[in-house]
């Protein structure tokens, strides 16, 4: 086991998504995962029917506690929920892993359309947290609500990710998995100016919940591992993958991933 990497998320009760799946992915690569819990959810695969906030003041005592104990080599966020939340994580880097790499997932929208993030939080997310991240991973409808304009096509993103950039992050993983098409891009934009595409064929699926909690955990644990940026994204993209081919299909709406897909043998 190889790898400490301090997640700080909203819980999924249906497993597929958030500090659930993220406990998974860093298992399932190597590392260790431990957690500071930011909501409770009550969702399935069909929507998110209830959030409960946990107090900001015990989010950031969770931190606290293992970053001083366990330690860290990488901190991610996923589900903050609201300013006050993301004024506490900051305030705990700050004070606890103020060097330790840090993966920002900018959360907003569940998959089948719950807001996971006060309409006021946006701004909070960029001033505190995204300005100190190693790496953003938003996907076409985050981005565009972080540069406040639309991204119609392939041909927006690259200038998009750059633009990005500009919000104080040291790199941005654009996801494109919103497109259109038949082939689904990412694109990775350096501070060195540096842009990579990562393209994949799009695979048809309704097991696709939880997907991009799941990558920027993947990431982070690489970056634990000490893998640099671009090998981090290539192995979490290519674990991504599989676990979306291999979803088990539970559910009737959007499906939770098969994130032990590394562990096969194990499993009868």
């Amino acid at each position: 086991m190889k790898g400490r990497v301090l997640i700080v998320a909203g819980s999924d009760s249906g497993g597929g998504a958030g500090i659930q799946a993220d406990i998974k992915t860093v298992s399932a690569l190597g590392g260790y995962a431990a957690t500071a819990v930011t909501a409770l959810t009550a969702q399935n695969t069909q929507g998110v029917f209830g959030v409960h906030d946990v107090p900001p003041d015990f989010v950031a005592r969770q931190m606290e506690l293992v970053l001083t104990d366990i330690g860290a080599d990488c901190l991610k966020t996923g589900m903050l929920a609201t300013v006050a939340i993301i004024e506490a994580v900051a305030d705990a880097i700050d004070r606890f892993a103020p060097d330790v790499p840090l993966v920002v997932d900018p959360v907003m929208v569940a998959k089948g359309g719950a807001a996971l993030l006060a309409g006021n939080a946006a701004l909070a997310l960029v001033d505190k947290l995204v300005r100190r991240a190693t790496v953003i991973t938003p996907n076409i409808p985050e981005a565009e609500v972080l540069l406040g304009r639309a991204i119609p096509d392939r041909a927006a993103m690259d200038g998009a990710a750059r633009d990005l950039l500009a919000l104080g992050a040291k790199a941005v993983l654009l996801k494109g998995g919103h497109m259109e098409g038949d082939e689904v891009v990412d694109v990775l934009a350096l501070a060195d100016g540096t842009v990579i595409a990562f393209t994949g064929a799009r695979i048809q699926s309704r097991s696709t919940h939880g997907t991009g909690c799941t990558l920027a955990s993947a990431i982070a644990c690489g970056l634990a591992q000490g893998l640099d940026l671009v090998q981090a994204v290539t192995r979490a993209r290519a674990y991504v993958r599989k676990a979306i081919e291999t979803a088990p299909g539970l559910g009737s709406g959007h499906g939770p991933l098969n994130h032990l897909h590394t562990v096969a043998e194990f499993q009868p």
